[in-house]
């Protein structure tokens, strides 16, 4: 998350405060050595009950927000409102049963986790997948560690699990601060986190003064579903990967971004691939063998006439229309497509970030504005499947979903407190009154 809220807040921006960066990153390693001696002999010194506190009443106001109509995916906002719920009252539960509870939930995380790290860089083979890999041997080492438990017993498990998090946000920022020191000047931040694309480094700096762009910018998204005809049914991977039609044919959607009048970036095999299952494999690796020429379709109207029309647009008011334009103008000078590493789904993640780059940092929208995307929930949710989509590859549905989790972050919704407090104040005589039927329905032993 804090990579992207830098590229968010921008490279110049950064730069000027990039020392602070290094005074964070040591001092959440620092912080992350004393929980792991903390939570080695089983006596937890860590306030895990206000920690635990902290959670529920996270979860309890993404409930609220998810409830309150003003956010899209009620159902997904709604279902991790409850998974925080859950992890929020386990921690408060401090009971042995609840770390054992915690202890798997979280082993079985970071087990899943990389397992798929592995099995998408070991199929994939995109540049530096062999560090992707030992991360995900290190995380599953890790769920072992969490699963036995050692050298720490279950409950510190929570306590073990923050002292990862702050080491791995320590380390990033020190990383990030090294590698800003180096950064030439007017180059983006964005392509620090790019895997093997090239840096535009003439590209202009982030306009924080000028006025809002007078077009939205359309990110348009052709799911993998929407174009199979007749598909048959696999969750997850018809929505990430590709969905296959009755016929055998693998659709893997498309994947466009417009703003009118002038650009329209949408990046297609000049010759068109095919998506057999025999070849499918094979074209996942982000090889050079698997370069082809590539070409530009000049509108939508052009394409979805020769097509169809697009399943999902998520519209963007604020962004950078002249850092967009001579990215794209620059991008066009090479055409070569390749499934995998250089995708039309890549290509407008790109340019939506060069867009996107330093949008935090105008003035006008104040420190309020800034503290609710922090604390957005959508903003966790794009980290997350950036974060993923570096170990796989970008497809539309990826595209689709950070495309709306930073539309959610960069628009959050104004929490009403006085809402918030009666939404609370109305759950706890709620669960007041399921406790005391339930103590009347538990009978009582009589003497003889």
């Amino acid at each position: 998350m804090v990579r992207l809220l830098l590229l968010l807040l921008g490279t110049e921006w950064i730069r000027r405060y990039r020392y602070v960066l290094a005074v964070i990153g040591l001092a959440w390693l620092g912080l992350a050595i004393m929980l792991f001696l903390d939570c080695l002999d089983g006596v937890v010194y860590f306030p895990l009950l206000w920690f635990g506190w902290l959670i529920l009443i996270e979860g309890l106001a993404m409930l609220s927000i998810a409830r309150s109509g003003r956010m899209r995916r009620r159902n997904l906002q709604q279902t991790r409102a409850a998974i925080v719920i859950v992890l929020g009252l386990l921690v408060v539960f401090q009971h042995d049963f609840a770390d054992i509870i915690l202890a798997i939930i979280f082993g079985t995380a970071f087990a899943v986790d990389g397992a798929l790290r592995i099995a998408s860089a070991v199929v994939v083979r995109f540049a530096g997948y062999k560090k992707v890999v030992f991360n995900g041997i290190s995380e599953i080492v890790i769920a072992i560690i969490i699963f036995l438990p050692w050298p720490f017993y279950y409950t510190g498990t929570v306590e073990f699990c923050i002292a990862l998090a702050l080491s791995f946000s320590g380390w990033s920022l020190l990383r990030l601060y090294l590698r800003l020191r180096a950064l030439p000047p007017g180059e983006s931040l964005h392509f620090l986190y790019s895997r093997g694309w090239p840096a535009f480094k003439d590209l202009p700096k982030p306009d924080h003064r000028g006025p809002p762009p007078a077009e939205k910018l359309l990110v348009r998204v052709w799911t993998a579903r929407g174009t199979a005809d007749h598909p048959v049914s696999r969750p997850i991977v018809d929505r990430y990967i590709g969905a296959e039609d009755e016929k055998g044919t693998i659709s893997t959607g498309h994947s466009a971004l417009e703003v009118k009048p002038d650009v329209y970036i949408s990046h297609y095999p000049a010759v068109d691939i095919d998506h057999s299952p025999d070849d499918f494999i094979r074209l996942l690796r982000a090889t050079h063998d698997n370069d082809v020429e590539g070409s530009f379709q000049p509108s939508y109207a052009f394409e979805s006439k020769e097509w169809c029309e697009c399943t999902e647009t998520v519209e963007f008011e604020r962004y950078d229309p002249v850092r967009l334009r001579a990215y794209w103008q620059r991008y066009r000078q090479d055409n070569m497509y390749n499934l995998t590493s250089r995708n039309c789904s890549s290509t407008v993640i790109h340019a939506l970030e060069t867009a996107l780059e330093g949008v935090l940092a105008k003035r006008r929208y104040g420190l309020a504005y800034f503290v609710r995307v922090f604390l957005s929930p959508e903003l966790m949710v794009a980290a997350h499947l950036r974060k993923r989509a570096d170990t796989m590859t970008w497809t539309p549905g990826l595209v689709l979903d950070y495309s709306l989790a930073l539309f959610g972050a960069l628009n959050p919704p104004h929490i009403s407190w006085v809402r918030f407090v009666r939404y609370l104040k109305a759950m706890f005589w709620r669960m007041r009154g399921t406790m005391a039927t339930s103590r009347q329905q538990v009978p009582r032993a009589t003497g003889s």
